[in-house]
């Protein structure tokens, strides 16, 4: 996972959002590492926690780029959001929201992700661009769009050898075919100091605090949350660390922990962190414990320092790692029930409508009002969860007021 030290700032900063390289690189190593103790340490779990993807890509393409808010705001909506996260992971709502809300529509929230990484890589990679007439096209096909190739073989090959360094490779070879043949300057210096005063504690927390921005914090909340119940789940249960009734071991523990990663990540100047699938690696190779998070936490120190080197990666160089993960998160559509259309038409309109809207937000209210309002016209209003009657009345007025 440690590509994602590269890959987060590349995407906060990246298009005009103002955001100092240097700064997000700095916090989202400092939420990795910070956070990834405290997983170890309290919930005694070897899960990695780091800003998660997708949720950096919602924060700076639609918060920040699309809907025009400063990233100090932003900031401040991550913040809340995860203070509303930690309120919900302390008490039973939380167990009450995570079973209301159906299996169908989890699934097309992070299929419907993996598009819109997807396609966020491969507009980077020039292969997309606007175009005025049919609002898309192919773009020109240059050196960006080999160096897209060369990154996917030399990832897939290495993922195909079950290499954990599959990522970062891709992402250097890019690089260094990219200063080789005169695309992107190398960097002068390769080390430099922590950037702890850009954007840390930069924040604007009352800012944040506009109706209009309610929707956007919600969505953030709910990602998240989704994002993390869904990896200690199916991580936990694919390596067996669960209770006798199939439950993950110590689940409050670590969605707390989940949760004081995005209130942390809204204060060192990053998007909302979140515990990493790409934990069962280590857990494959036999981390059973916190220790191996403590040792996970400890090995991302040296990246405080390596800042002139990441930020002398071209954007195009991280297009083959967004489009695999991509990838991955699409693979979940594979689970979702087609089979009745009450079931069917929510989902895919989900899973539509976040690459299209370019917003999750949209995706994921829409889902909750047409899952409620299909069931009630097709005779099954009684198997509606009253909390998810309630997230969808919730979902209809955040539309309204956007």
């Amino acid at each position: 996972m440690s590509y994602i030290v590269i890959v987060n700032p590349t995407i906060l900063s990246s298009s005009g959002t103002g955001m100092p390289f240097a700064g997000v690189l700095s916090a989202t190593v400092l939420v990795a590492f910070s956070m990834t103790l405290l997983m170890g340490l309290y919930a005694r779990l070897p899960f990695a926690v780091a800003p998660g993807m997708g949720l950096n890509a919602f924060f700076a393409y639609t918060i920040v780029l699309q809907n025009k808010v400063p990233w100090q705001t932003a900031l401040g909506m991550v913040f809340w959001a995860g203070v509303l996260f930690l309120l919900i992971s302390a008490t039973p709502l939380r167990e009450r929201i995570a079973t209301a809300i159906p299996r169908n529509l989890r699934l097309a929230t992070a299929a419907g992700i993996g598009l819109l990484l997807t396609f966020i890589g491969l507009r980077n990679a020039g292969l997309i661009e606007p175009d005025a007439a049919t609002i898309v096209r192919l773009g020109t096909i240059d050196y960006r769009s080999a160096f897209l190739v060369v990154g996917l073989v030399a990832a897939v090959v290495l993922m195909r050898r079950r290499n954990p360094l599959a990522f970062l490779t891709s992402i250097f070879v890019v690089t260094l075919l990219s200063w080789a043949f005169g695309y992107a300057k190398a960097p002068q210096d390769i080390v430099s100091l922590p950037d702890f005063s850009s954007v840390a504690l930069r924040l604007d927390v009352f800012g944040a605090l506009q109706l209009s921005l309610l929707p956007a914090i919600i969505s953030i909340l709910f990602t998240d949350l989704f994002d993390s119940l869904s990896t200690f789940i199916g991580v936990a249960t694919a390596a067996g660390l669960t209770e006798p009734d199939g439950r993950p071991i110590n689940l409050r523990r670590g969605l707390i922990v989940d949760a004081f990663a995005t209130l942390v990540a809204g204060l060192a100047g990053t998007s909302s962190g979140t515990a990493y699938v790409e934990s069962v690696a280590g857990i494959r190779m036999g981390g059973r414990t916190g220790r191996a998070s403590v040792v996970t936490a400890l090995c991302f120190v040296p990246c405080f320092f390596v800042s002139p080197l990441a930020a002398s990666v071209p954007t195009y160089a991280t297009a083959p790692v967004l489009v695999l993960v991509g990838v991955a998160m699409f693979q979940m559509v594979g689970h979702i029930n087609f089979a009745a259309i009450e079931d069917a038409l929510p989902s895919f309109v989900t899973l539509v409508l976040i690459p299209l809207t370019f917003s999750i937000t949209q995706g994921i209210l829409c889902g909750f009002i047409l899952q409620a309002l299909l069931y009630a016209c097709v005779g099954r209003a009684r198997e509606v969860p009253v909390t998810l009657w309630l997230l969808a009345l919730l979902s209809l007025g955040l539309l309204l007021i956007r």
